[in-house]
């Protein structure tokens, strides 16, 4: 095929996603890859474990902290219309947050605390230094964990069953583990973006994000929930067993819901937004263009570089090795990588994964764009073979 692409390696990544498949490391998965303007997609394996119906192109996965960087999206277009601005305190639009407490340290009691040197800005945000989020210790190891968990706020693909303004209420009752801007922590500060872009906006989250992302870029078959006609198309959700490392199928509050919105539609991930590997590509694309998309501009190409530069100074990554490798960095909504460490890492190029087995990646180097969407929960933040073995065979495709 064109696009410089060779049928040899697309041979391989289909015969590599066979044996992932096969080996029953998932139940089956959908891969794209779309390079300059030519796009190859390949379907494996079956929606369910031990089921007849195949998966296809238009299978609906939950791409859980994918839509991080939908939210980054939807908060630039606010900026651009200053409607937000990018170092604001949040504060006049998220009194629930202001005159945050600090911990004195994060093993202390959550009652230990210092005054904030500052207000939480919509840039800590973007960039993940609200002071609060993931923390990447075993549960319960320290008493803010505790708490966070006792105020139904602990992270995950599921999502509360209480509404916007009563998780935010009770963010605001917790103390901050660091310093505003000074740490990036997982997940938080995209829930709390999603709060900011409704408050700014005057509708709700999903609302707006329908209405000023996925509508103009033709994204039909993302939301937070689907029309009942589309709920077979629905692939199910399985996680590893830690005692036996048997797939068994994740229990959802939001099974038999899933045709109607959630109580708190999420800027992080959780409760998971639906989507499909053409919606997502559309989704790409547009970054890839710096902006612009098949109907006009959807954000300024001044946006989309500020979203795809590495925000993050050493000391605040320090700690979360797990998540950047050596010389990775964050953007706004997704990492960035700093160097080439292996044969699918290289110097700018931009994406993030979903916990609940979905991986995308934009390589403007390359005029590329790659989505792999699985069923299968991640163990840990470290890519699972399957991910490793799709970017491998992806740019071993490279034929120029």
């Amino acid at each position: 095929m064109s696009g410089g692409l060779s049928q040899a390696g697309l041979g391989r990544m289909r015969e590599v996603l066979d044996g992932a498949v096969a080996r029953g490391d998932v139940p089956g998965l959908v891969a794209l890859v779309h390079r300059r303007g030519e796009t190859y997609v390949s379907e494996h394996g079956t929606t369910e474990v031990g089921g007849a119906a195949p998966m296809r192109r238009d299978t609906v996965f939950r791409i859980a902290s994918m839509g991080k960087a939908i939210t980054a999206v939807a908060a630039m277009i606010l900026l651009e219309e200053c409607r937000l601005r990018l170092d604001d305190p949040v504060d006049d639009l998220i009194p629930e947050l202001a005159g945050r407490r600090v911990l004195r340290r994060i093993d202390g009691p959550i009652d230990d605390t210092v005054p904030a040197e500052r207000s939480i800005t919509t840039r800590d945000l973007l960039t993940f230094r609200l002071g609060l989020g993931a923390i990447m210790s075993a549960p319960g190891s320290y008493p803010i964990q505790r708490a966070i968990e006792e105020a139904g706020l602990g992270v995950g693909p599921d999502g509360p069953p209480f509404g916007t303004d009563e998780w935010i209420k009770r963010l605001g009752a917790l103390p901050l583990v660091h310093q505003p801007g000074a740490a990036w922590m997982y997940h938080t500060s995209a829930d709390v973006l999603g709060v900011l872009i409704a408050r700014a906006a005057g509708r709700p989250f999903d609302e707006f994000l329908r209405e000023r992302v996925f509508e103009p870029l033709g994204m039909r078959d993302t939301g937070f929930h689907l029309p009942a006609a589309k709920l077979g198309r629905m692939a199910e959700s399985y996680a590893a067993d830690p005692a036996t490392g048997k797939l068994v199928r994740r229990e959802s509050p939001r099974d038999g819901a899933w045709d109607r919105p959630p109580a708190f539609p999420s800027g992080g991930g959780g409760p998971s937004l639906l989507s499909t590997a053409d919606d997502y590509l559309a989704f790409c694309r547009m970054l890839l263009a710096k902006g612009r998309y098949d109907g006009g501009r959807l954000l300024s190409r001044a946006s989309v570089e500020l979203m795809t530069t590495d925000h993050l100074t050493p000391e605040q990554k320090a700690g979360n090795e797990i998540f950047f490798g050596s010389g990775g960095g964050w953007g706004f909504g997704f990492g960035i990588n700093g160097r080439r460490e292996d044969l699918a890492a290289k110097p700018g190029r931009f994406g993030w994964s979903g916990g609940l087995g979905t991986t995308m990646s934009v390589d403007p180097a390359e005029d590329m764009v790659g989505i792999l969407l699985t069923q299968r929960a991640l163990d840990s933040p470290r890519p699972p073979r399957v991910f490793q073995d799709f970017w491998t065979v992806a740019y071993a495709a490279l034929d120029d």
